[in-house]
């Protein structure tokens, strides 16, 4: 199911917020949603997205990328332009790697065993529910263990205006 985006209404020029902890989220939720940014696929970027993740993996299942001999398929579900959320699914033995992000990101396994290769030989193991955030620039490798998915959150630090 789609919910379509309200559409943002630009703020007069002298507009003045008041001090509250949600007035920085007015500038944020204006930009995210400025749909001009993004031509391709805007609904990824709509002010409320709601996806339910066994039909998205099963998407992923049929899709030809599943099939190619890198053993992985995914999908952006989220694109703001400084925001991502990707949901992979990967085969058992799969591998991604020299991986590195200009943001943080955060892996969050929903299916199956992952394994988080990191600097210095550290490893870790991710099975549903567990969430692994890593610092943006640091270099990192994926191994599917067995039959796995996880969501990639990204993050991009702020441009100014």
């Amino acid at each position: 199911m789609q919910f379509n985006a309200r559409p943002i209404i630009p703020l007069a020029a002298g507009h003045i917020r008041s001090r509250c902890p949600m007035s920085g989220f007015e500038d944020n939720r204006h930009a995210a949603s400025s749909q001009e940014i993004l031509t391709r696929l805007p609904e990824l970027a709509n002010e409320v997205i709601r996806k339910n993740l066994t039909d998205e993996l099963e998407k992923l299942k049929d899709a030809e990328s599943w099939q190619r001999e890198t053993g992985r398929s995914s999908e952006t579900i989220v694109k703001y332009p400084e925001f991502r959320i990707v949901l992979i699914r990967m085969k058992p033995g799969s591998y991604m790697s020299h991986h590195r992000a200009e943001g943080p990101i955060s892996v969050h396994a929903v299916l199956g065993t992952i394994r988080v290769h990191l600097p210095d030989d550290r490893t870790e193991e991710l099975v549903p529910g567990d969430l692994l955030a890593i610092e943006r620039g640091l270099e990192h490798d994926v191994e599917a263990l067995e039959e796995c998915a996880f969501l990639l959150t990204i993050a991009w630090p702020e441009t100014p205006a």
